[in-house]
């Protein structure tokens, strides 16, 4: 018995060391999040923010919402910047203190402020995280992570909202009134 085992770990070894093994691949996965935008957009009760017209460097990694989170309805989306830094768009209805303790890692609210695209934006400084955070009626939105406050801001700067249900209730109206231009045009035919 204790033969056959030798045999079976020196062949596993074997196999092993003929198995070519690449350590300089990305081990970073990047995904869609598409979506998870339109879902999370029709399900929060805020204007969701997702960037637009960040390079391909940038690479989403992770993305969720939740609805009845522990901080209210929660939206998360996550990024490697390119220089291999993390950074993430979080948003809540909820308490604004505990959920941004939380998202930063317990990052402290520094003097300073920072303007992107014209809005105003406290910095956030902690010993994991640094962040960009910014309260409006409704949402606190917080870009956070181990990138450096460059990488936050452009990241902070590509943000876009859209209130849930814009383009769906467009279309319904466009539908609808090209329905109503189809039945006047055909009763016009009949006279």
């Amino acid at each position: 018995m204790v033969l056959s085992m030798l045999v079976v770990l020196l062949g596993a070894g074997i196999v092993y060391l003929f198995i070519p093994h690449d350590d300089s691949l990305d081990p970073v996965r990047p995904i869609s999040y598409d979506v998870e935008v339109v879902t999370a957009r029709r399900a929060a009760p805020y204007p969701v923010a997702a960037p637009t017209g960040l390079p391909e460097t940038w690479r989403a990694t992770s993305v969720d919402y939740d609805g009845r989170g522990d901080h209210g309805a929660h939206w998360h989306l996550g990024f490697m910047d390119p220089e291999n830094e993390y950074a993430a768009v979080e948003q809540s209805d909820g308490r604004a203190v505990t959920f941004i303790e939380k998202v930063t890692h317990g990052a402290e609210p520094t003097d300073r402020t920072q303007t992107v695209d014209g809005e105003e934006w406290v910095r956030y400084e902690g010993p994991k995280y640094d962040a960009l955070v910014r309260q409006e009626p409704g949402v606190t939105t917080v870009v956070t992570g181990t990138a450096p406050f460059d990488s936050l801001a452009r990241l902070a700067a590509a943000l876009e909202t859209e209130e849930a249900g814009e383009p769906e209730q467009a279309g319904e109206a466009g539908e609808a009134e090209q329905a109503g231009e189809a039945e006047q045009a055909g009763e016009a035919g009949k006279g």
